[in-house]
């Protein structure tokens, strides 16, 4: 009479056969997330957290805010009476050359949006 084997402990057990499509499919996904999230960091992340900068056109009105180096543009209601309100006299596009607006409004301010890049030429809303 034979006697029954031990049951096998789990490092005795046999591993289980690996699902080559599970691996490939987390391969693949991990791929889709990477390139979804760098194109949302380049193109739309700055838009949906309000830093991109702001292409008015001429008439609409701006709020400048933030240092000199580096100033945070938001549309506005020219009729709002906020602090740093400026009115766009002018809006030159293809360029950084704040000297455009030499003869158009008492402000330029150079911006750049994507490969756009623009200078927008500002008068002072009078409170």
């Amino acid at each position: 009479m034979t006697t029954p084997s031990a049951p096998l402990t789990p490092e005795q057990q046999p591993a289980a056969p690996a699902k080559k499509g599970g691996a490939l499919l987390k391969k693949v996904g991990g791929i889709v997330v990477a390139i979804i999230v760098a194109v949302a960091v380049k193109v739309g992340l700055p838009h949906l957290t309000g830093d991109a900068p702001v292409h008015a056109e001429a008439g609409e009105c701006v709020t400048v805010t933030g240092p000199d180096n580096e100033p945070k543009v938001d549309t506005a209601d020219c009729s709002s009476g906020k602090a740093d309100l400026f009115k766009v006299v002018k809006v030159v596009d293809d360029t950084f050359d704040v000297e455009k607006c030499a003869d158009a409004g008492e402000m330029a301010l150079a911006q750049q949006l994507n490969s756009d890049k623009f200078v927008l030429c500002l008068d002072k809303v009078a409170k």
